[in-house]
């Protein structure tokens, strides 16, 4: 078994992030809150830590799942709240993910816009919202707005879904 590593990821509601890293093989543990970065990104913003095993889950998979899962190619108001980040926490990392992002792009009718940015800190969210969509997942948000990110994940990336997780939501 290989050592877990971490990676940052922020997009959207960290309740839907939280939800979609949750429901992956090869994810041991996701932490959800604000991460802040450094320069103009030194204002916390919602985000997920995902600690991973490498060799059950690649960080190509992990970001393409990220991309696909928010909206990474649109700016908007509440981007500062919600802002379209991985963040990563061993310098090399960051020419890694930008090859990544790279390659991905094609994925996309639009340009990314998705920052790649040094982990600087977190602060987590309190304990009851945590696991926000595996403790009751016919809350009316849960159903409006996190079910059909789970659905993406189930039709496009099914092979890394942890079996049983979805099946509710499987027509």
């Amino acid at each position: 078994m290989s050592a877990v590593q971490r990676i940052g990821f922020g997009g959207g509601c960290h309740w839907c992030t939280e939800a979609v890293f949750q429901s992956l093989i090869g994810v041991e543990k996701v932490e959800q809150g604000w991460i802040a970065s450094v320069g103009e990104a030194f204002a916390f913003s919602e985000a997920v830590i995902v600690h991973y095993r490498p060799n059950e889950i690649s960080l190509n998979v992990l970001v393409a799942i990220h991309l696909h899962t928010h909206k990474s190619t649109a700016e908007h108001s509440m981007r500062e709240k919600y802002r379209s980040a991985i963040y990563f926490y061993v310098e090399e990392e960051q020419a890694v993910l930008t090859k990544i992002l790279e390659q991905l792009n094609g994925d996309f009718d639009q340009q990314l816009i998705t920052q790649i940015l040094p982990f600087a800190s977190f602060k987590p969210s309190r304990e009851a919202i945590k696991n926000y969509y595996y403790s009751n997942p016919k809350k009316p948000f849960c159903e409006t707005f996190i079910n059909p990110k789970l659905k993406l994940l189930l039709e496009r990336f099914s092979e890394h879904v942890v079996v049983g997780n979805l099946q509710h939501l499987e027509s």
